[in-house]
């Protein structure tokens, strides 16, 4: 039996933007596509306002980590999608890649003021990857249907 695609979701340092798309795509694709996220340049950490505003919605990224876009090198990425302009230009060729796509988001890590502004930011860059994220998904799920 064939894998599931693997789809990987990059930026810079792995700490929310792609994080925030990985547990959004993975509910929205479920369990007939593996979704995974890595950084060009890891942080070596999720950002606690990202795993907070996922957790406001039902998804619990408390357990991921940040992680190396060369970890995935070896596993098959069938689809890689950047996430900021930086994880864009990095982005090497994987091996049996399929298709890449580009759909850059501000970083809310570098959203300033108050917890309350900051949290506000974080919602903001999730409701947006929500949307684009959702329709990406809807049209592999149609697409896999052979509609």
């Amino acid at each position: 039996m064939k894998p599931a695609p693997l789809i990987l979701v990059l930026c810079t340092g792995n700490s929310c933007r792609s994080h925030l798309a990985e547990g959004l795509l993975r509910r929205a694709l479920g369990p007939g596509y593996r979704v995974a996220s890595a950084g060009s340049r890891p942080a070596g950490f999720v950002h606690p306002l990202a795993i907070r505003v996922m957790a406001e919605i039902g998804i619990d990224l408390s357990g991921h980590h940040s992680k190396p876009l060369e970890e995935f090198l070896p596993q098959g990425v069938e689809t890689v999608i950047t996430v900021c302009g930086n994880a864009d230009q990095a982005c090497p060729r994987f091996p049996g890649q399929v298709s890449r796509h580009h759909f850059p988001f501000v970083d809310p890590a570098h959203a300033s003021g108050s917890e309350e502004e900051q949290l506000a930011v974080f919602r903001e860059v999730r409701d947006g990857i929500a949307q684009v994220f959702g329709a990406y998904a809807a049209g592999r799920l149609d697409e896999a249907k052979g509609g």
